[in-house]
């Protein structure tokens, strides 16, 4: 993030630079900075001689240095913009020609998503040496709660620690599908408002009692019960569950077990350090811990492997519907 900001400062000051290649697994980031540099650079009626939208499936290397190496009509800076740039990747060292003497008066921002440059090679070095090379890089799993609380605190919201966990467990870690569930949260809402749970469920349509962060809840307090509800809803809706994402949600959480059982200090604070979560959820670890001792934790996480193998149809027949059922059967029992 102090990177970004960094990035959208030093062009607000103008200290723009003539290449930006935005590069990386995570395209929310490289999509947010593009944007702003098309949005910011160029006034309105400067953009329609001086700015260049072009998409790497279309255009060859060489189209894209003959762009840039035009000069601005009636304004001090042109803009090109190559999208999907990682559709270049087999010549995309052919720019090395330009980078290495680019045209001062040309903005050339390549969108190079879900790969890297290879900073051995020369164009790596060229861009470095006189433009910018951002990394967007994925944010692990456990990392996703708090980015949801940085964004909605920077539009003056506050969220509550279980329903930023709903929408992690239901979306995952793509920001951009994140993001644009919080869009629509924050039309809905007042300003400081403090997104619930029961928010997350009306208008994003995440249950907040049958999800997988309750049915992680249930499996560590070994509620028998409230675990075949919530199972049971799954079997209705397998489309918003799908098994594939519950096993994994199960897997972290008993690895994360693993860890808890070996950890010397148990105080809450190293627990939530050493198992990167909230302090909040600490709990439910100390009482999942009660429930499966470091061996049964174990063989937990070789049982979750084996219905992982059986999901996708590997030595057996059963259903996702079945296979759950069995699964958390042997877990609970």
């Amino acid at each position: 993030m102090n990177e970004i900001n960094q990035i959208v400062s030093d062009i607000k000051n103008g200290a723009v630079k003539p290449i930006y290649f935005l590069m990386g697994e995570e395209p929310y980031y490289i999509d947010k900075i593009s944007d702003f540099i098309e949005d910011t650079i160029l006034v309105e009626e400067e953009k329609g001689f001086n700015q260049t939208v072009m998409y790497g499936r279309d255009v060859s290397v060489e189209d894209i240095i003959g762009a840039a190496k035009r000069f601005p009509m009636m304004a001090e800076k042109q803009v090109i913009i190559v999208k999907e740039a990682q559709d270049l990747s087999r010549t995309i060292e052919k720019l090395v020609s330009y980078a290495s003497n680019p045209q001062l008066s040309t903005v050339l921002v390549l969108n190079y998503k879900y790969k890297k440059l290879d900073r051995r090679k020369a164009l790596f070095k060229a861009i470095h040496k006189i433009g910018l090379v951002f990394e967007s890089k994925r944010l692990y799993e456990n990392q996703v709660a708090d980015w949801i609380r940085r964004v909605l605190g920077g539009k003056n919201y506050q969220v509550e620690p279980k329903a930023a966990q709903m929408l992690v467990d239901f979306l995952g870690t793509d920001l951009s599908k994140i993001n644009n569930e919080l869009e629509k949260l924050i039309t809905i809402l007042p300003l400081n408002t403090i997104i619930t749970p029961n928010h997350i469920e009306a208008n994003i349509g995440i249950s907040k009692d049958f999800n997988n962060f309750e049915l992680r809840k249930a499996v560590g307090e070994k509620n028998i019960f409230k675990a075949n509800q919530i199972i049971q809803y799954f079997a209705q809706n397998p489309k918003n569950n799908p098994l594939v994402m519950t096993i994994s949600l199960l897997n972290s959480f008993f690895s994360q077990l693993l860890i808890y059982h070996g950890l010397q200090n148990k105080s809450r604070d190293q627990v939530a350090k050493s198992l990167g979560i909230r302090p909040f959820f600490v709990t439910d670890y100390v009482t999942a811990a009660r429930n499966y001792p470091m061996r049964k934790a174990a063989q937990i996480i070789s049982m979750l492997r084996d219905a992982d193998v059986k999901s996708k149809g590997v030595g057996a027949s059963q259903s996702h519907r079945d296979i759950l059922k069995e699964l958390l059967f042997k877990i609970l029992h």
